[in-house]
């Protein structure tokens, strides 16, 4: 992570490391599909591991206990934006893609509905802010 980056992270709310954690997967799954599009595997695996590794950050700062069905819920989703994402990997297509980037847009819509200045509302959904290597 650059120290731009490093920076930017130590200065927001779990909140807005949510979001920008989404923003990273959405800028990620572009270039998966871009790379698809082009038949450049290697762009592809990078890109789509760097989505799945996101993704994978997102799922571990749930928390179970104090999120209750939306913990669950989310965790449910994020298995199934995993598995669209390995679809896409392992046929080569771009639909998996457009289904997973329709579903981290509308999550990232409304984390960053909740994500206020203040940090109110830094529910018990999200244990802590993720580790600094996911970004």
């Amino acid at each position: 992570m650059s120290a731009y980056r490093q920076t930017e992270a130590q200065s927001r709310t779990p909140l807005e490391l949510v979001v920008m954690l989404y923003d990273g997967a959405l800028r990620f799954l572009a270039v998966a599909r871009d790379a698809v599009e082009r038949k450049d595997i290697h762009a592809r695996r990078d890109a789509i591991s760097r989505v799945l590794a996101i993704i994978s950050e997102l799922q571990s700062t749930l928390d179970m206990d104090r999120g209750g069905t939306l913990a669950a819920d989310l965790d449910g989703l994020y298995g199934y934006i995993t598995r669209r994402v390995m679809d896409a990997a392992l046929h080569n297509d771009t639909v998996p893609l457009d289904d997973a980037r329709r579903l981290i847009e509308t999550l990232r819509d409304g984390w960053q509905t909740i994500a206020v200045p203040t940090g109110a509302a830094t529910g018990s959904v999200v244990r802590s802010g993720p580790s600094e290597g996911a970004m």
